[in-house]
């Protein structure tokens, strides 16, 4: 079965942009999904790339152009300067490792909540109860949040690492053998890949 690398961080517009089209490219394929949470800052560091505070103005004031186009093109809600961003997402990284591991709910649908609730709904994903409801509400064990940090605390190192390795630079990123897919926006070009098409 074909495997996708899904590098993704819980507070990147971009995700919540992405919505849960990988998943339905991933069903169509008869694909896997490996969900594996990054630490953005850490990837900028290592291959180049800029915080956003640190970017020039004019790609900042861009940024917020094409996420208001992008959003309404694909019908999503977005609140552009969201009440809790950035938030740590470190804690909600964790439980969607430990959720991976404990199975029997719908990953997709999690990671996009995550990141719905800092883009969308004003909700600090930080906080432990937050975290706790996003998971039950997707047919998780809350608990998941206290008993599955430490594993899930070693495994987040390790996705940086091997991100690293797969030449990932941006979130969120696709990575399918050797075809990298940068963006949201380049989910069409996966569909097209993993149909033989591209």
């Amino acid at each position: 079965m074909t495997r996708i690398d899904y590098y993704f961080t819980t507070v990147s517009p971009y995700v919540y942009l992405a919505g849960t089209r990988l998943e339905a490219i991933a069903a169509r394929h008869g694909a896997e999904v490996s969900y594996r949470p990054v630490d953005a800052l850490a990837i900028f560091s290592r291959t180049g790339g800029q915080p956003l505070a640190q970017r020039h103005e004019s790609r900042r004031a861009y940024r917020l152009q094409d996420l208001r186009r992008q959003a309404a093109l694909l019908n999503l809600p977005i609140n552009l300067a969201p009440a809790y961003f950035p938030a740590n997402p470190a804690p909600s990284a964790y439980a969607i490792i430990a959720a991976a591991k404990a199975g029997g709910g719908d990953l997709g649908a999690l990671v996009h909540a995550f990141a719905r609730a800092v883009w969308a709904e004003e909700r600090n994903i930080a906080e432990d109860e937050v975290v706790k409801d996003i998971l039950a509400v997707h047919g998780y064990d809350p608990k998941l949040a206290d008993t599955g940090m430490f594993m899930a605390a070693g495994v987040y190192e390790k996705n940086l690492e091997d991100a690293i390795a797969q030449g990932v630079f941006g979130l969120p990123f696709y990575v399918v053998g050797e075809e990298r897919f940068w963006g949201q926006d380049r989910l069409d070009q996966l569909d097209l890949h993993l149909g033989g098409k591209l």
